[in-house]
């Protein structure tokens, strides 16, 4: 199954592209793909970002089909390649693999299995192609909120470590790793 992860956004509070940024001697999007490639994903894809830059990582990458439209875009270009598909942001650098692998068993029968833990990560999912018809609906509908497009979606919560899903936006979280 596809793994995606997510490298576009302007990173306007961070300053500079995000995917690229180092974590002990890592870049962010290199992390998060390694982590799909344990948890099974194949083929595992950059969506978004600059090309060159995710490349020159050993990433494959696929332009996103909605770009400047933010990640729910991003999310239906990965659905469009294949589903279901494993998607996660590049700025969540401790995710592991073994919290991708809890959110692909736990799929099933469900549109999608979503990470949770103080809050709910939409752009740590695993989405099925139910899920894709909705949010591909919701998204020409205007809609651009992941935590508006997912309502009424059949989820598995799946509760992981908060760790897991720190989220790197500000030069400051930099200082957290």
């Amino acid at each position: 199954m596809i793994g995606a992860v997510l490298c576009g956004g302007a990173s306007r509070r961070m300053g500079t592209p995000k995917a690229v940024l180092r974590i002990e001697g890592v870049a962010m999007a290199r992390r998060v793909a390694d982590a799909m490639v344990a948890a099974g994903c194949s083929p595992v894809v950059a969506i978004g970002g600059d090309p060159t830059e995710l490349t020159a990582l050993g990433l494959d990458y696929l332009g996103d089909e909605f770009p400047g439209e933010g990640p729910l875009g991003g999310v239906l270009t990965a659905l469009a390649v294949s589903s279901p598909a494993v998607v996660a942001a590049c700025d969540l650098p401790d995710l592991g693999p073994s919290t991708l692998r809890c959110l692909i068993d736990s799929l099933a029968d469900h549109d999608a299995a979503i990470a949770f833990s103080d809050r709910a990560e939409p752009l740590c999912a695993i989405w099925s192609d139910r899920a894709a018809s909705v949010l591909r609906s919701r998204f020409e509908a205007g809609e651009r909120a992941m935590h508006r497009a997912i309502e009424g979606l059949d989820i598995a919560w799946v509760t992981v470590l908060p760790a897991e899903l720190r989220n790197v936006n500000v030069p400051d979280d930099l200082d957290a790793s």
